[in-house]
């Protein structure tokens, strides 16, 4: 038997404390406030299992409750479905500490309550940075220019409508913020996997190629090496994408997701989807594309998403998300309360192709097994693993490692740190440890 982790362990007088000590470089108050989070649910759990006399026969077998005595509720109760009244826990967290103001700022996912590899658009993780808007489809444009006229035949202007009447495809991908598990550069910052790796998620998205509207528009692939994507919020987002991602026929100019439009937090009407590439470059509310012959150097590619290296300078357009992994079950907040059989289970991706395979440990990385892989593997896409694995009762180190098809390996800690340092911000792929105590109680930890 698993208890679940706490899904929210601070109230907003607890988040003005954690922001506080936030900007003094201190965490007690978190980890305090998870480990009364945890307290508590123990208690809960413990009043809620307790076992009962069977000696009669369990009662919620012997007597019919009200549902199978009973009509139930009208079709269309709600016009738009919503999850049960019993998994109201399961839903995005904004990370205490972490931003300043609710306009920029973060949800993560609950990935250690998610089955599949397919996030559910309303879990969907999101990364803001000047609050989302709910546009009008209607007098939303998309245009596309050249940053000279021998770059395009002609600048080309569509509505929602004009593109939607598009041949269309729809491909499954993962969208994996830049700074997913940056917090944990220097050491141990978070306790649940939610907030360590949670800025990332997985969709079906629809949309036109990029490719097909800019040879609708004539582009002159000779004078044409790159592409600046630009949103229509406030923050004006502009990034640059390499044209060979978009001659692949990869880069789409999305308007579903999973199935329905996208949702107004995750660029409703119109975002840009590049697979595998860091998710600052998937710009929402996508508004213009302009090609032209040089890295653009954006205020968000000069100053932000770049990769602090130890001797001081920066890494810059070092888009990729390179292969990673990370364990779900058992994970940070959850505990095991029996020994026995559990199946491991987690989730692996990779910005340069498909997952060729995950190994397991659970000793530490002494020993490793091969994890079985859940199909579909796809290119660019999150990919389901698991292990079957009997616990003794004694304390271990649980971690997992991925291959990516390009050959790519996760890293440890100490090789990461070997050529990023400690300091940095982005692009963090090491491989992630759970510590699993004798009391079942699994904790997030480094190994150096």
């Amino acid at each position: 038997m698993l208890r679940r982790a706490p899904e929210h362990f601070l109230d907003a007088d607890g988040i003005a404390r954690v922001q506080a000590e936030a900007r003094e470089g201190r965490r007690g108050f978190l980890r305090g406030a998870f480990a009364s989070a945890m307290a508590s649910a123990a208690g809960l759990a413990a009043a809620q299992t307790d076992p009962v006399s069977l000696a009669g026969g369990d009662p919620n077998i012997l007597e019919l409750p009200d549902h199978s005595r009973s009509l139930g509720q009208p079709v269309v109760t709600d016009g738009y479905g919503k999850p049960s009244r019993f998994e109201a826990n399961l839903q995005r967290r904004q990370s205490p500490g972490l931003t300043q103001t609710r306009q920029s700022s973060v949800s993560f996912a609950p990935l250690q309550g998610l089955f599949g590899i397919v996030t559910p658009s309303g879990l969907h993780f999101e990364r803001h940075h000047q609050g989302w808007w709910d546009i009008d489809p209607s007098k939303h444009r998309f245009m596309l220019n050249g940053s000279e006229p021998r770059m395009l035949k002609r600048a080309m202007v569509f509505t929602m409508d004009e593109l939607m009447r598009l041949p269309s495809v729809s491909r499954f991908h993962f969208i994996e913020c830049g700074a997913n598990t940056g917090m944990e550069w220097g050491n141990v910052a978070v306790p649940t996997v939610q907030y360590s790796h949670g800025m990332l998620s997985c969709s079906e998205f629809t949309g036109v190629p990029l490719i097909t509207l800019l040879e609708m528009a004539g582009v002159d692939w000779r004078h044409a090496k790159f592409a600046l994507a630009e949103g229509a919020d406030g923050s004006s987002m502009t990034r640059t994408i390499p044209v060979e991602l978009i001659k692949s026929g990869e880069v789409l100019v999305a308007y579903g997701q999973n199935g329905e439009m996208l949702r107004p937090e995750n660029g409703y009407p119109l975002r840009l989807v590049v697979p595998g590439v860091q998710g600052v470059s998937w710009v929402k509310w996508l508004r213009r594309v302009e090609v032209g012959d040089a890295p653009y150097a954006s205020k968000d590619e000069n100053v932000h998403y770049i990769d602090l290296m130890p001797d001081g300078t920066h890494r810059a357009y070092t888009s990729i998300q390179e292969v990673k992994s990370v364990i779900t079950t058992p994970s940070g907040g959850q505990v095991l309360q029996d020994k026995g059989y559990y199946s491991i289970t987690g989730l692996a991706w990779s910005g340069r192709g498909k997952v060729a395979k995950v190994d397991v440990s659970v000793d530490g990385g002494r020993n490793w097994r091969p994890a079985r892989l859940q199909a579909p593997v796809m290119d660019k896409c999150l990919t389901r693993f698991s292990l079957d694995w009997s616990w003794n009762g004694q304390a271990t180190l649980v971690m997992s490692r991925a291959t990516d098809s390009s050959g790519q390996v996760q890293p440890s800690y100490r090789a990461l740190r070997a050529v990023r340092g400690r300091r940095s911000i982005y692009h963090n792929n090491a491989i992630q440890t759970w510590l699993v105590q004798e009391s079942g109680e699994v904790r997030n930890v480094q190994l150096s």
